[in-house]
Formats: structure tokens, C-alpha cells, sequence
């Protein structure tokens, strides 16, 4: 699927380019030849204009009147030998009116924009006008076409991605849901038999001590099969008492933990902190990160939860006196597959994530990390 989604990104990278290359070289051949179609209607105004001052009283200027009067888009600015403004066609009239500056700002413009084009008085040669003449509407319209269909394309781009990026995570979803349920499936019929041996050796009175402590592992089988099967289901959060709900699994691993480790849970006095949790998957996420936690310590330091709340939230922070986390790797620890480890699959914080922020609503990441000196992981439950 990835390198579907990237194959995909490739192809429309390559798509726009065309697209694009193809509009600018297009749009520039047009800007061209518009630009060389109003120097020549501009050119003819001016000769139309000259023809209208110079023709003798009786000449016919009808047709030069129609040029002059034709050109409705192209503005002209007209300036003598000295370069002083004498007149100007096609400019905002309500600007003009109000301050000549506007015109001088308008030549400069022009300047910068167009050669001018020089009419020397063929009877008086001392005697030259410039013109200078902007670009029209149409002309500015093709030049910013291919900026308006980049952002077009962009937009088309962005939307595309995003929908194959949803798609992604909607197979990623199924593919997470189906194997946690395949597993709690297979994991059904071994417990359901280790329960009936354990029933069976509950009668033999010499057995009860084993059968008692295998007991204890056996639900801790049918807990883990649980947990899976709630993958990609709707859980049902309850109202739960988290100082009570952490602190059993705290001494559940207390029990477990090897060499000298110091747990501890602070809760500032406090005997209940209430949230809505699903009590097997909120267990599942303490229980990740107290593996962590002891897997980070070489049989030595100490392990401190720390419980408080405010107005609106609950703030769990797991402290150890760990490794820590690089902070190259800080981004990368909730990644599916990512693990410093040399056993295991690198599923357990990833799949924490999603239990808290799909399932609880709720927030979890790396508060603090620092090499040599410990982690601190942060859940937020909304209260």
C-alpha cells in the first residue's frame, strides 16, 4: 500500500509538471503575440492620431477617427521633448482627477514595461513626441494564468493525497483490527482448555497451590485475549477511579519486576481521580508503559507514576531512571514496527496511541527524555 500511495505521489508530481510546463509555454507564446498585436494597434492610434492633427480641413478621417476611438483597453501616455506629460488615453479617469501623480506613476510603469514608440514631426524634426503604453487587461491575464493554474493543480494535488492518505489509514485500521481479533480469536481455545485443567487440578488437594497460581496466569491469558478482541470495536467507557485502577496495575507489576526497582504513585492526597476509561485497554496502555519503563532500567532504579488533574483534564505522567530516548528517536517511538529492543515487535506503544487518542479521546506522548537520565511519558484524559 505504501508504495502504491507513493507510486501515486510520483505520478502526480510528474502529471503537474506537464500540466504546468505545457500552460507557461503556452500562456508565454500568447503573452507574446498580444504583446505584439497592441504595439501595432498602438502604433496605429498614434499615426491615426497625427493623420487627424495634420489632414487638411476637407480630408476624410473617418477612418482614423475609428482607430483612435477602437482602442478602449490599451492606456497611453503621451510626453513632448522635455519628456513632460501632454496627454493620456484609457486611464482610471476618477485617479487622474484627483492628483496628477497618479500619471507620473502610471509612466513610470509604462517605462519600465514598453519601448516607447517616437513620432517625429516630419515637417518640424526638432519637434518629437514619446508614447508609452501598459500592458491591457487581457495581456495581464494571460501573463498570471499559469500562477492561477498552479494554485488550481496545487489545490487538485493536496486533495488527491489527502484522499489516498485516508484511504491508507482506513486499510491500515482494518488490517490493525483484523489481526488483533484473529489473535484474540486463536487465543480463545488454548485458554478455554488451560481453564478446564485448572478446574481439574482445583480437585486434587495437592494441587491447589499450583492450580491457584496458574489460575492467576490463565486470566491473565483471558485479559490479553480480551484486550485484542476490543481492537477496531467501539469500547465502552465507564467512570472509573484511576488512583485505584493504576495502583493495581503498578503492584500487578511490582510483582513481576526483577532486581531492585523502587515503584512509587503519586497522588497528591487525592484517593480518587474519575475519568471515562475502558478499564481492559486503559490497563493494557499503563501495563506498555511500565514494560518499557523496567525494560529501559538494568534491574535497578525507580519507577514513579504521578496522577493529577485540573478543570478539564487528567494528567498521568511514567517516570523511570532509564536509558532514555534519543531525541531522533522521541518522534519515532509510536511508530508501528520502530523498537531499540532486541525481542518484540515494536507494537506495544503504537498500539497504546491508538487506544488513547482513537478510543479515549485523549492525548499520550513523550513529555521529557534525556540519555542516561530517564523518560517521562504523558497521558491527558479528557475528565
Amino acid at each position: 500500500m505504501f508504495r502504491q500511495l507513493l507510486n501515486w505521489r510520483v505520478l502526480l508530481a510528474l502529471l503537474a509538471i506537464i500540466i504546468v510546463s505545457g500552460t507557461i509555454f503556452y500562456s508565454q507564446y500568447l503573452a507574446r503575440k498580444i504583446a505584439r498585436d497592441e504595439r501595432q494597434k498602438v502604433e496605429q492610434s498614434i499615426d491615426a492620431i497625427k493623420f487627424i492633427i495634420n489632414a487638411p480641413s476637407d480630408a476624410d478621417i473617418t477612418f482614423a477617427t475609428k482607430i483612435v476611438t477602437g482602442n478602449k483597453s490599451i492606456p497611453i501616455i503621451e510626453t513632448n521633448e522635455k519628456d513632460s506629460i501632454t496627454q493620456y488615453i484609457n486611464l482610471d479617469t476618477a485617479k487622474t482627477a484627483k492628483s496628477i501623480s497618479y500619471v507620473e506613476q502610471k509612466l513610470r510603469l509604462f517605462k519600465s514595461q514598453n519601448k516607447a514608440i517616437e513620432w517625429i514631426d516630419p515637417n518640424n524634426p526638432s519637434f518629437r513626441n514619446l508614447y508609452y503604453y501598459g500592458e491591457s487587461k487581457l495581456l495581464n491575464e494571460v501573463r498570471y494564468y499559469p500562477i492561477v493554474q498552479l494554485c488550481i493543480v496545487a489545490l487538485f494535488m493536496a486533495i488527491t493525497l489527502l484522499s489516498l492518505r485516508s484511504s491508507y489509514r482506513s486499510v491500515q485500521n482494518q488490517v490493525w483490527a483484523g489481526m488483533a481479533k484473529e489473535t484474540a480469536h486463536q487465543l480463545g481455545t488454548p485458554v478455554s482448555s488451560l481453564e478446564g485443567w485448572v478446574e481439574m487440578l482445583k480437585e486434587n488437594p495437592d494441587s491447589k497451590k499450583i492450580a491457584h497460581e496458574l489460575e492467576k496466569d490463565v486470566d491473565r491469558l483471558r485479559l490479553v485475549s480480551d484486550r485484542f478482541g476490543k481492537i477496531g470495536s467501539t469500547p465502552h467507557l465507564e467512570e472509573t477511579n484511576l488512583v485505584s485502577q493504576i495502583n493495581n496495575m503498578v503492584d500487578y507489576m511490582r510483582k513481576r519486576a526483577a532486581g531492585k526497582i523502587n515503584f512509587a504513585v503519586n497522588t497528591h492526597g487525592q484517593q480518587q481521580i474519575m475519568s471515562k476509561v475502558s478499564a481492559p485497554l486503559f490497563d493494557w496502555v499503563i501495563e506498555n508503559l511500565l514494560k518499557n519503563a523496567l525494560d529501559s532500567m538494568e534491574g535497578k532504579g525507580a519507577i514513579v507514576t504521578d496522577i493529577h488533574e485540573d478543570d478539564k483534564s487528567v494528567y498521568i505522567d511514567i517516570s523511570d531512571t532509564g536509558k532514555g530516548i534519543s531525541k531522533q528517536n522521541i518522534t519515532r517511538v509510536f511508530k508501528p514496527g520502530f523498537t531499540t529492543k532486541k525481542r518484540g515487535w515494536g507494537l506495544g506503544l503504537s498500539l497504546s496511541r491508538r487506544i488513547i487518542k482513537q478510543y479515549h479521546k485523549g492525548d499520550i506522548f513523550v513529555k521529557h527524555s534525556e540519555i542516561g537520565k530517564g523518560t517521562t511519558f504523558r497521558i491527558v484524559l479528557k475528565k
